[in-house]
């Protein structure tokens, strides 16, 4: 289960992007992905059967820059650590996404903007 700390961040981070989403445009495709809100067995099954799959990131700004179709964010706690499905999920996409490890919505921002730079 997300734990507060990750949610409070993840919520400014968005507040953020909302109020700079006329600078920079591609911040209103920007999306969250719930892949770690806790559910009922009979949820999760519901949800898997759509499609939910272990490993998403959290966050996914899907605006191409060069070579790359998108930023995924994956919002931890100061000590948190990838899981190995997360690690998976990267590791099948890095090249033709970028991603980035955010431990407050600062970080987030930060690698948001650094990524809407590239060319």
């Amino acid at each position: 289960m997300r734990n507060h700390y990750e949610h409070d961040h993840q919520v400014a981070l968005f507040q953020w992007a909302d109020c700079q989403k006329y600078r920079y445009p591609e911040l209103a495709t920007m999306f969250a992905v719930p892949n770690s809100a806790r559910r009922s067995p009979r949820q999760g099954a519901w949800m898997k059967a759509e499609g939910l799959r272990a490993g998403v990131w959290d966050i996914f700004l899907p605006a191409p820059r060069g070579k790359l179709a998108g930023l995924f964010i994956e919002m931890k706690a100061p000590k948190g650590k990838l899981t190995t499905p997360q690690i998976e999920f990267r590791d099948q996409l890095h090249f033709e996404y970028d991603f980035s490890i955010c431990r407050s919505w600062i970080e987030a921002t930060n690698a948001i903007l650094e990524y809407l730079k590239t060319t």
